[in-house]
């Protein structure tokens, strides 16, 4: 799986402009392979614009029937991957909020909610026992911290910090200057930094904040659901592991270690939408404004 916001993946460029040029003649083989190789990326930047599954599932739908419709009018001019992002990434922005992001929109509220969520100090064999639990609450609070940055910030965080994006990339896909994407990219992650700096005790451990501490609450109240795990799944990878790491770095502040937590967030490779494809595919719009054959 190659990471289509990496410069130097010339190969996967051409393999996208080969299944375009089959897709816009009507090679429903190839728009189906063109949609498959990039729904995966796509669904994974909005599981963490949004964290609800079911949301993303939907934006994700939602943002390829836009790159499907308009297929007919990609000319080449820039690459695919930037021309295709670009349509996703301004429907990710102009879409109606979902019930997560409404819930936090600010670092103050998150504060303020991790400040009236009651702790329980587990022992060391309790720990032992919930590590699953306790994993899956830091990965559900570092979510709701994303969700704390607007909109712009958080896309500018997710492909440059999370997907890799170098600045000329992450400029063309959201249509601003290179130097305004290193600016927003800095802002964002210095916004994280200071609020896990002074709150997280993942970061610094001086911080009062524990995931072991929160874990019996958020279970209790159905926070998470210790049944069906939203995130710390065996099978997902996670997104370090997930893309490739051979992109230009842009390292705007000195301690990383925050970034680097967030590259353990999951990265998931499947969603359970089994008729994802064929929605689009057998959209009968969609047939005969591509003639598919």
């Amino acid at each position: 799986m190659n990471n289509p916001f990496i410069k130097s993946n010339h190969a996967t460029k051409k393999e996208d402009i080969d299944l375009v040029v089959k897709a816009q003649s009507g090679n429903k083989k190839a728009l189906n392979s063109l949609i498959d190789k990039h729904r995966v990326f796509i669904y994974n930047i909005a599981w963490k614009m949004v964290r609800n599954q079911a949301d993303a599932e939907d934006l994700t739908q939602e943002a390829l029937i836009k790159v499907v419709t308009h297929l007919g009018q990609f000319e080449g001019r820039s690459s695919f991957t930037t021309w295709c992002y670009r349509i996703v990434t301004n429907h990710f922005l102009m879409s109606k909020r979902k019930k997560d992001e409404i819930t936090l929109t600010s670092f103050d509220e998150m504060s303020e909610v991790l400040e009236n969520t009651p702790d329980k100090t587990l022992t060391e064999q309790e720990k032992n026992e919930n590590r699953a639990l306790i994993k899956e609450m830091n990965y559900y609070c570092m979510s709701g911290m994303l969700l704390c940055l607007t909109r712009e910030q958080r896309l500018v965080y997710i492909l440059g910090e999370m997907f890799n994006a170098d600045h000329t990339i992450g400029s063309e896909i959201l249509n601003i200057s290179k130097g305004n994407f290193r600016l927003r990219l800095s802002r964002a992650r210095s916004d994280l930094y200071n609020f896990m700096n002074n709150n997280c005790g993942l970061v610094n451990k001086s911080n009062p904040c524990r995931c072991h501490k929160k874990v019996t609450f958020a279970v209790n109240n159905k926070i998470i659901d210790n049944r069906n795990l939203l995130f710390n799944q065996k099978h997902f990878a996670s997104f370090r592991n997930a893309l490739h790491k051979d992109a230009d770095k842009m390292v705007d502040i000195i301690d990383e270690k925050y970034a680097t937590l967030y590259g353990e967030l999951p990265f998931k490779e499947d969603f359970e939408k089994k008729t994802f494809l064929k929605n689009i595919i057998e959209d009968k719009q969609i047939k005969d404004l591509m003639r598919l054959n």
